[in-house]
């Protein structure tokens, strides 16, 4: 018998193989990937993680695993199981998050979301055919595919391996062979399986363009899955949100404050990875129909293990339905259906521009139209669908973005001979046919589109947008035209220092455009990164304010980076006009503060920023006590001190507390104390408007205390 080893094929996940068996524990996003390029060909068992979500990544990722065990592996073709272990609760869940990438909606739920009835018998007639089924030509439920092998006891046994669960993510595992550990407690950053480079040079802010994320299949090895950021006069639409989004968006220099909106095409993993964007510093728009959305926040709240009315909390929602248009911010956007595993849409996007329109198509994931013919004469397919398809294939656009991933669900790049677009862009494949080198080309991380080049309205627009959004109310007008005068745009590549430490200060404030900047300092030799900066914060601002003569600091750029000047005595006389200074102070004094905080610790500097516009200090001399009160909420961030005999400490909570019970005991100071106060209203607007602050609220909540977390899922049914 063979002793059993183990392999690292990405983080947040490992093989563990012995006598012919093959384990899979965890599976983070694109862990196929690192299986492929492993050698890894075959696996038996796959084991839930623990922990759902670890830096910025959900970990119980199973759609293409199991596409891989079915069709790659043979598990289909030789009717063969997987074995699944988890816990009860977490294995229903994630049995229905399959169902819904694999099958997507049944009767009663496009019923019960009003789905219009042609499109929604469409729409099963297409699942229901390209659906996995028996012999008896029946659709095989989700759950057949499985051997369930919940824990007892914190044992499972599965083949010829036993796994002994001895705390979360860490496990003991053996065979008859021997027994070696797992932990994957080990892996504090989840990261894809392959390299992610870098752009050093910034793109610029465009009037109309498409820069690309990814554009590979979930098979690829080497390269992302299909994802496109579309800029509109300076902002930034996702389409869709791929695996390791922040990421991603990192490497090409765009910063989380520069995303609006995702235009969401369907459901599957390689499109569908929406965690990232529960932690912006804003709520994000999704555009797509009704029925792709709830999709999405049922998937959401399956792999979170959160009740839907709570993930809802993070996005705004903009419907729309196939064969409609709508302007959005002066961007037309004409939506239509494909024939896809699951209900799909895609998207054209045009503008106009001093009388010149442009046009990119995005087809979205679509079966080859040779299938899709046949699919329109057996009745399964609506021949007003098929015929817009054949009409996108062949109409002039000036870039056609297609589907060429071939295979059973995919297109064909033969499909797009006879485009007569300026360019046909393919996604989902890795190489074209020779036959189609000259012709047609592959989006690849990193490419960029423009149709309309910026210029300094948009960067005026942006200036504009920052600065109210840091002030926290609209700039005075005569201001803003001495501001807009008077600045200048500079770029900086990634690594580029942008402020030294210990140099004289410079004669300008920064408004950071696009991109990342992280602020270091070095002190006795070490290394400090003090705070990470995006776009919309500002550099240099207290500075204007201070008599300090050098920079306490460096800025240095992590991704290409632009950023608006302004003159630093202008901007000085611009703050103590309009009698902000000392607002702005008490921010500048507050944000170390905060960010201090363990509650605090992982917020964005933006929502920290935030924090600190509706916060205020609360001061205790040592030897008196403070009663709180239930209309604001008190954080010990100075000082010692104890309430109701119990020593309290630094970050602790009292009166209104988030999802929690209000703390009214009072708090006695042993020494001078500093409070962080906010008002309960203000915090609870900002809970709401603030993705990320909502979402860490709720995971600490939950991590303190099960039992006052009603949002957390139990078991559920699986259709």
């Amino acid at each position: 018998m063979d002793e059993p080893s183990v392999l690292t094929p990405s983080p947040g996940s490992r093989i563990v193989t012995g006598a012919g068996e093959v384990i899979l524990f965890g599976q983070p996003p694109e862990v196929l990937k690192g299986l492929l390029r492993e050698g890894v060909r075959n696996f038996n068992t796959l084991v839930l993680s623990d922990i759902r979500e670890k830096n910025g990544s959900l970990l119980n990722n199973l759609e293409f695993p199991f596409y891989f065990f079915l069709f790659v592996a043979r598990g289909l073709a030789e009717n063969r199981k997987i074995n699944l272990v988890g816990d009860a609760n977490t294995i229903s869940q994630a049995l229905r998050l399959l169902r819904f990438t694999l099958f997507g909606p049944t009767s009663g739920e496009l019923k019960k979301w009003q789905t219009e009835p042609a499109l929604k018998e469409e729409w099963l007639a297409i699942s229901n055919f390209l659906a996995v089924k028996d012999k008896n030509g029946d659709v095989i439920p989700v759950e057949n595919f499985f051997n369930i092998i919940a824990y007892d006891s914190d044992i499972a046994v599965a083949g010829g391996f036993t796994i002994h669960r001895q705390g979360e993510d860490d496990y003991l595992v053996s065979n008859a062979g021997g027994e070696i550990g797992v932990n994957l407690n080990h892996d504090q950053q989840i990261k894809p399986p392959y390299s992610v480079p870098i752009d050093h040079v910034t793109g610029g802010l465009a009037k109309f363009g498409l820069e690309v994320l990814g554009g590979a299949s979930g098979f690829s090895t080497d390269e992302p899955c299909t994802g496109l950021a579309l800029c509109h006069n300076g902002d930034y639409i996702l389409i869709d949100s791929i695996p390791f989004l922040s990421q991603h968006l990192h490497a090409r220099g765009i910063a989380h404050t520069q995303i609006t909106a995702v235009f969401l095409t369907h459901l599957h993993d390689d499109h569908c990875s929406m965690f990232p964007l529960m932690e912006m510093p804003h709520r994000i728009e999704i555009i797509t129909t009704r029925e792709i959305y709830n999709m999405a926040m049922e998937k959401l709240s399956c792999g979170l293990g959160w009740s839907i009315s709570v993930i809802e909390e993070h996005f705004n929602f903009y419907e729309v339905k196939p064969g409609e248009t709508i302007n959005y911010y002066g961007l037309s956007i004409e939506f239509h259906a494909t024939v896809h595993s699951i209900p799909t849409i895609g998207a054209t996007f045009s503008t106009v521009h001093r009388g010149q329109r442009r046009d990119v198509c995005i087809v979205g994931d679509n079966q080859n139209m040779k299938a899709v013919r046949e699919m329109r004469d057996s009745g399964i397919a609506r021949a007003s669908t098929v015929d817009n398809l054949e009409r996108l294939y062949k109409q002039k656009f000036h870039i056609l973005i297609a589907d060429g991933g071939a295979g059973d669900i995919h297109g064909d790049p033969f499909d797009a001979l006879d485009s007569k677009s300026d360019r046909v862009v393919f996604v989902h494949v890795d190489k074209l046919p020779e036959a189609l080198n000259t012709r047609f080309s592959l989006a690849s991380s990193g490419k960029r589109y423009t149709l309309f080049e910026g210029n300094e309205t948009i960067y005026n627009s942006q200036i504009n947008h920052y600065l109210n959004q840091w002030l926290g109310q609209p700039l005075p007008n005569r201001w803003l035209r001495s501001f807009l005068t008077e600045h200048e745009i500079y770029r900086y590549n990634t690594g580029d220092v942008i402020l030294m430490q210990d140099a004289d200060k410079p004669a300008h404030v920064s408004l950071i455009l696009t991109g990342y900047c992280e602020v270091v300092c070095n002190e006795a030799d070490s290394f400090n990164s003090i705070a990470t900066l995006q776009a919309g914060d500002v550099i240099g601002d207290m500075a204007s304010m201070t008599e300090i003569n050098t920079n306490s600091a460096s800025v240095v750029a992590r991704t290409p980076v632009t950023v608006c000047v302004f003159d630093k005595d202008n901007f000085y006389h611009f703050l103590r006009h309009s009698e902000l200074l000392e607002t702005l102070k008490l921010r500048w004094r507050l944000r170390p503060e905060i960010k201090s905080m363990p509650q605090y610790s992982q917020l964005a500097s933006t929502v920290v920023d935030k924090i600190s516009r509706i916060a205020k200090w609360r001061q205790i001399s040592a030897g008196s006590s403070m009663k709180p009160e239930e209309a604001s909420l008190y954080i010990l961030s100075e000082g010692s001190g104890s309430a109701s005999g119990v020593i309290s400490r630094i970050g602790d909570v009292f009166g209104w507390r988030p999802l929690d019970n209000p703390r009214l005991v009072e708090f006695n100071a042993e020494s001078d104390c500093s409070f962080i106060e906010i008002d309960a209203v203000a915090y609870q607007r900002l809970l709401q408007s603030t993705p990320q602050l909502n979402y860490q609220t709720h995971k600490q909540a939950a991590q303190s205390n099960l039992e006052q977390a009603p949002w957390l899922l139990s078991k559920v049914e699986v259709y």
